[in-house]
């Protein structure tokens, strides 16, 4: 990897940043002052800036408990995003995994690894998410059979994939999918003529929302959890 580009990678600066410093003499590859931008980096080469050693950053894996009134998104006109809720550098570098509504809260996950999010998301991986839903109308429980053959929803032209539907109680249940279309629990309710008033992500997976988490608040996931995906 080119020297500009690896510093900038591993920093906040910016490529062009980045060659100032290169100019100003600022920049040592092992122990010997470097200006040229496009000298080539060994994964054993020691980089300082300023005379402070630069590491590779280790890749991020975080669970996020996401409050009401967020958007999963790198960033939005009308709303905060949840990116704003993290304390770290590169934080726009972080993929989201499975994106939640504004006004639904529960687990969300983030990574700087694409693969892995990948296999979050696609619906080849068959990843279960699993929601809990609170309705305004009573749930029947011809539901439990309807959501396991599938749904017609509006607009589209194939049923739902088969999704596990477990009655809580009148106005309660846990719902667990394995796709992710938009608005897909909402919408399949909303199929059966009711109406969802709150939507919670308990897990993804093998990961669940740690218990000791408040709104709004993250940690890194353990070998574990990453393991499980």
């Amino acid at each position: 990897m080119r020297l500009d580009k690896y510093i900038a990678s591993v920093t906040d600066y910016s490529r062009k940043e980045v060659k100032r410093f290169l100019h100003a003499g600022e920049i040592s590859v092992n122990d010997e002052h470097e200006r040229n931008p496009a000298r080539k980096i060994a994964e054993d080469d020691q980089v300082c800036l300023q005379g402070v050693p630069l590491e590779a950053p280790r890749t991020r894996y975080l669970m996020l408990y996401k409050p009401e009134g967020l958007v999963c998104s790198t960033e939005d006109p009308t709303h905060p995003t949840v990116l704003e809720l993290l304390e770290m550098p590169r934080v726009e570098r972080l993929h989201i995994c499975g994106r939640l509504d504004v006004d639904t809260t529960g687990l969300v996950l983030l990574t700087d690894d694409g693969q892995w999010a990948h296999r979050v998301t696609s619906p080849n991986h068959k990843t279960g998410k699993v929601y809990h839903v609170t309705t305004v109308d009573p749930i029947a429980q011809s539901a439990v059979r309807k959501f396991a053959d599938g749904l017609m929803l509006n607009g589209e032209k194939e049923r739902t994939k088969p999704a596990e539907l477990e009655i809580l109680s009148e106005f309660e249940a846990r719902v667990c999918l394995h796709e992710g279309r938009y608005h897909q629990v909402k919408r399949m309710f909303a199929a059966l003529g009711n109406k969802v008033e709150a939507l919670h992500r308990e897990r993804i997976g093998a990961i669940e929302l740690d218990e000791m988490l408040e709104p709004g608040e993250y940690r890194e996931l353990t070998e574990a959890e990453v393991a499980s995906i």
